[in-house]
């Protein structure tokens, strides 16, 4: 038996083991059976609490949004799976070289199934509002658009990611599901959405601060630009305003989002941050008093 023959067999097995349990989810990605009326995929696949899950067999079912975790990528529908089998986890993060398959139903296109090989492990992305989400499987089996939320196999058809994110020419990332994903995953399909500490605003990186500065003629400073408050948040009740330039936190130089993120997780719900912020030339300094939001809201940090 040749190596294509070797692949060929894999490809057939995996096709008829994991295939029944992949499907679309709404007009934005895949996602696949996780046991009775529950279906995993990405939360940038779901813009709403209702999305149209169409499974293998070609039928269509509207799901319900059970639970999101934004800064997580991960989201779990409750719909009428019908006949449709759940799949089966891995029990280990796979090792650099592993061959695995890929398998989507891009817009409910039809099962697409690639291969190939544990590229890198312990990566880490940008989730859907900007914050890392770090231990990711980087493998290198091709996925076309609308195919995440898709699951990663190995060999015997056990899935070991979730795909969620391009990172690069060729690679691409996966949610590893290690025992740590299967738990938030239980979490989310009873409804149970973490809470997130948060500031309540949507911020601009800063290249883009740097870019509106200068064309409003005022001199360059490292930071990140409001571009959003929520009303009633935080920081809306602290002063921060639309247009403010957050400079520092605690003293220290904002010069990414995950120095103003990780200061804010460290001071906790009951706890408060002090920000450096620029408004127009005026110098400030404002100390927000923090509280939790639902993870599947909107919010930036």
């Amino acid at each position: 038996m040749t190596v294509l023959d070797d692949v060929a067999a894999v490809v057939k097995d995996v096709s008829a083991r994991v295939g029944p349990s992949v499907v679309s989810v709404g007009r934005a990605g895949c996602g696949v059976v996780i046991g009775p009326s529950l279906v995993a995929t990405n939360a940038h696949n779901v813009r709403s609490e209702e999305v149209d899950v169409r499974f293998s067999d070609g039928r269509t079912a509207t799901g319900h949004l059970a639970a999101a975790d934004v800064d997580a990528d991960l989201a779990v529908i409750s719909v009428d799976t019908a006949e449709a089998p759940q799949v089966e986890w891995a029990s280990d993060v796979p090792p650099v070289g592993t061959v695995v398959a890929a398998l989507a139903n891009p817009h409910g296109s039809g099962l697409r199934v690639t291969i190939g090989t544990v590229s890198s492990v312990d990566r880490e992305f940008r989730g859907p509002r900007g914050r890392r989400i770090p231990g990711s499987v980087e493998h290198t089996a091709p996925l076309a658009r609308g195919s995440s939320g898709g699951p990663l196999v190995d060999a015997t058809g056990r899935v070991v990611a979730l795909n969620t994110h391009r990172l690069g020419e060729g690679f691409y990332a996966g949610l590893p599901a290690d025992e740590s994903f299967v738990s938030r995953l239980s979490a989310l399909a009873r409804g149970e959405a973490p809470q997130r500490v948060r500031l309540g605003i949507a911020i601009a990186p800063t290249h883009v601060a740097r870019r509106l500065r200068a064309a409003v003629g005022l001199e360059p400073r490292e930071g990140l630009l409001v571009r959003g408050v929520e009303s009633g948040g935080p920081a809306d009740r602290a002063g921060i305003r639309k247009g403010d330039l957050i400079v520092s936190v605690g003293g220290s130089n904002v010069t990414s989002h995950d120095v103003l993120s990780e200061a804010v997780d460290a001071a906790g719900a009951s706890g408060s941050v002090e920000l450096g912020v620029v408004r127009g030339t005026e110098e400030l300094s404002i100390v927000v008093g923090l509280g939790t939001e639902t993870a599947g809201q909107e919010g930036t940090a």
